[in-house]
């Protein structure tokens, strides 16, 4: 029961919560999301109270969770912060929360947050970081993709003029494709077959083509599709000893993939990158926090707000979530949704 309006109610752990209602996105079966009134009880110690502003939807891993196919082998992985509940249902989650710090030393703060869609939201210290001055609120909201591209280069360790290709034109994909694209004599080539992500390659410094216009002889392919195909035309596409970093995240399925003769005679490396440890290129150097800080600092660039929309108001968000996150072949196929909060 939420509090009276003209109170505050602490948390079993000494936090305020602003005596206004709050509430979350909460999925609760297969394509069925609802909001429910927000838990002060669940928050962690010493969390930070926020005021949320935008947030976005990470179309590769929530349409995962929105549709239940976390398996259970892999739940204990992917428990994000802030999470209540459990895979598959009902379970609170998202990653890419921007608000507004509400009181205590850092109360006005603008912050990236590590937490799902909620209103207003208790969120761990750990799990909040600055925004630069300069950086929209909107735009804020691609850190953890950013983050996820940027340790993927990490783990990549591209060197200047070398042929790169990135397969499957998402958030992530674009993202690792821009941080490419700013190293000297990389030419990047993005692959995927909706041909309305032409544009946005194009804007953020790489070239684009569709699978079967693919180029031959790639030393680094970024893959980032979640597909079977994309991965096979990787290892079709790869130079001889390429470097193949896998980022996508298959949930619950298996890929067949040809490893015989031709994967062994080219000495192909195959890896997988994924955000939540640092690259071993850096771990022990930077943490958490300070790679987190970076990807936002990386956000400067106006172009990236073209990765942005459509805008859905919050409330709207349990009856089109499901359209967003995982639209019939044909309905145009967002980048990155964004939910409003309202002033």
């Amino acid at each position: 029961m939420s509090p009276p309006a003209d109170r505050e109610a602490p948390t079993a752990r000494g936090v305020k919560r602003p005596a206004t209602e709050s509430r979350a996105l909460w999925h609760v079966a297969p394509g069925v999301a609802e909001l429910r009134p927000s838990n002060p009880a669940a928050a962690p110690p010493g969390a930070l109270p926020v005021r949320a502003r935008v947030s976005a939807l990470s179309r590769g891993t929530e349409r995962l969770v929105h549709l239940g196919r976390v398996p259970p082998e892999a739940a204990a992985a992917m428990r994000g912060p802030g999470q209540e509940g459990d895979f598959p249902f009902p379970v609170k989650y998202g990653y890419c929360l921007v608000g507004v710090v509400e009181e205590g030393p850092r109360a006005g703060q603008r912050v990236f947050c590590l937490h799902p869609h909620e209103e207003r939201a208790l969120v761990a210290p750990g799990f909040c970081a600055p925004i630069p001055d300069h950086i929209p609120d909107a735009r804020a909201t691609l850190a953890a993709n950013m983050e996820t591209a940027l340790n993927a280069l990490w783990d990549a360790a591209p060197l200047p003029g070398e042929r790169a290709m990135v397969i499957g034109a998402g958030v992530v994909g674009l993202l690792a494709a821009h941080l490419l694209a700013r190293i000297p004599g990389v030419a990047v080539t993005v692959v995927d077959r909706d041909p309305s992500r032409r544009a946005p390659a194009e804007l953020l410094g790489a070239r684009f083509a569709p699978p079967e216009e693919a180029p031959e002889g790639q030393e680094l392919i970024l893959h980032a599709s979640a597909s079977e195909a994309g991965l096979r035309l990787a290892l079709e596409k790869a130079a001889f000893e390429a470097r193949i970093l896998e980022l996508s995240w298959f949930g619950a399925a298996c890929p067949s993939l040809p490893l015989g003769a031709a994967f062994h005679h080219r000495r192909l490396r195959l890896i997988s990158s994924q955000v939540g440890s640092v690259s071993p290129a850096l771990r022990g150097r930077r943490s958490h926090a300070e790679r987190l800080a970076l990807a936002l600092s990386l956000l400067e660039d106006a172009r990236l707000d073209a990765l942005l929309g459509p805008v859905i108001p919050f409330a709207a968000l349990p009856g089109r979530i499901t359209a967003l996150l995982d639209p019939p072949p044909g309905a145009p196929q967002p980048l990155c949704p964004l939910v409003s909060y309202g002033p």
